[in-house]
């Protein structure tokens, strides 16, 4: 079932970006600032959507998706955000970011 998954989708995102908020330099970087407003934005348009069917969502999963839209509602973005790879902070392969690629493979479901 396609909103069960983005629902999931929506749940994967916010555990990353709570735990990438914890990473020195995740949480001030523009990829961060970025992606939480996309996610924010996407996250408005599906439920905007697709009420009818989140509100038909087996009980563990629409407990898991309330989570997530909570979770995701109260993330605030950093004051400051610099692009870290610029500023030669992060040291991730060319390319590479947990943050943009996280937000890749949801795109994909």
């Amino acid at each position: 079932m396609e909103i069960m998954n983005q629902a999931r989708g929506y749940a994967y995102l916010f555990g990353v970006l709570k735990n990438q908020q914890a990473d020195p330099f995740c949480r001030s970087c523009n990829s961060f600032v970025k992606t939480l407003a996309a996610v924010k934005e996407n996250l408005a348009k599906f439920e905007a959507q697709h009420a009818g069917e989140i509100k038909n969502l087996p009980e563990e999963f629409s407990r898991l998706f309330a989570d997530a839209k909570g979770g995701i509602a109260a993330m605030k973005q950093p004051e400051n955000p610099a692009g870290q790879k610029k500023a030669g902070n992060c040291k991730l392969p060319e390319g590479v970011c947990f943050i943009k690629s996280s937000l890749a493979i949801f795109q994909k479901v």
